[in-house]
């Protein structure tokens, strides 16, 4: 059935619950095989070889109920969580918002999620095998120490992860933000990286994912640490809490502000990382995107790989399908053999 089909009677629904509703009708995806890598498409980043650039968001699947299951509707990778230590509840209800006039979204979440340990008794059933599943982590609202909760993250759910995120930029945990300055980010990342070195068996990649709401101080900070730590990719970036001009009655709500309205500040951000890592580490890029075109234009600005989430609200599941379809004939036009020499083109 279309999803144009589909949408009014889901938007009918409170948004979670539509949500909810829609990780229950994933659950019934037969897990088939595994995503075959295109031989334009595919890439290796960060030691990790990704059979297309595109990637579903954490947030859309925090507990990895059905991340391993993603690559059935087109995705090369797909990031769970964000997973923090002990289960919480995340902030009261409603928290979820669809800003239909302006192909938005504004969520409050704050962290829900059932915890790490019953994601990780989850993923040890699951053959993850030929599939990308990334890991995003954060810290607990109440932690009286979360940088402590964040190294205890990478130990507990590395066995799991193709890669480890470390989520320090939502806005929806009072304070999270304030690990991107330079003093806890420099502490913080040296026991992120200390923590994956504890056990030799599996040392997953780390990628650190940061908010568009920074100064050039900011960046310049981030990159300079980012090198000095030996991070393995940023993800550019998490929701704004920024409000452009909104047509919706849900505009002044509180939380981060995903969708098309971020398009522009989430691309001029992913633009000073490339400036300011001269292309020394693969940057990840997210916020707004919502076609072949937007995907293409992040590539060549300096993407090795893409996000979405919010899209899928208004374009459906199988826009990563459609997103694929675009890219390959974006690279064929413009006479790339693959992925990676479209990387920073632009540039």
């Amino acid at each position: 059935m279309s999803y144009r089909l589909i949408r009014p009677l889901l938007f009918r629904l409170d948004a979670e619950r539509a949500h909810r509703l829609t990780i229950a009708a994933l659950k019934l995806l037969p897990v088939g095989g595994t995503a075959v890598p295109d031989i334009l498409l595919a890439s290796r980043v960060a030691g990790v070889t990704f059979p297309n650039p595109v990637g579903l968001a954490a947030g859309f699947d925090k507990d990895g109920e059905v991340a391993h299951k993603m690559h059935a509707l087109g995705f090369g990778f797909a990031e769970l969580g964000t997973l923090t230590p002990l289960p919480q509840a995340g902030n009261p209800r409603p928290r979820l918002f669809r800003l239909v006039e302006d192909g938005a979204v504004i969520n409050r979440m704050g962290f829900n999620n059932g915890g790490q340990e019953s994601a990780a008794a989850r993923l040890a059933k699951i053959d993850g095998h030929g599939r990308v599943i990334g890991v995003n982590i954060g810290a607990n609202k109440d932690s009286v120490d979360r940088i402590a909760d964040y190294a205890a993250g990478v130990r507990r759910m590395a066995p799991y992860a193709a890669y480890l995120t470390v989520n320090i930029s939502s806005p929806n945990t009072p304070g999270l933000r304030a690990l991107q300055d330079r003093s806890a980010l420099d502490e913080l990342l040296r026991a992120v990286m200390e923590a994956r070195g504890i056990d030799g068996s599996h040392r997953p990649p780390i990628f650190l994912k940061v908010a568009p709401d920074l100064e050039p101080a900011d960046i310049e900070d981030i990159a300079e640490l980012s090198a000095a730590h030996g991070l393995d990719a940023l993800i550019i970036s998490n929701t704004t809490i920024t409000r452009p001009a909104l047509r919706s009655i849900h505009g002044g709500e509180t939380g981060g502000l995903s969708g098309a309205p971020l398009h522009d500040l989430a691309h001029q951000r992913l633009k000073d990382f490339r400036a300011a890592t001269n292309g020394s580490i693969p940057l990840i890029a997210a916020g707004g995107i919502a076609s072949a075109e937007d995907a293409y234009t992040r590539i060549r600005a300096g993407a090795a790989l893409v996000q979405f989430y919010s899209a899928m609200v208004y374009e459906g599941p199988w826009l990563a399908r459609r997103i694929n379809a675009g890219l390959k004939r974006l690279l064929l036009r413009d006479g790339f053999a693959n992925i990676s020499e479209a990387i920073g083109a632009d540039c």
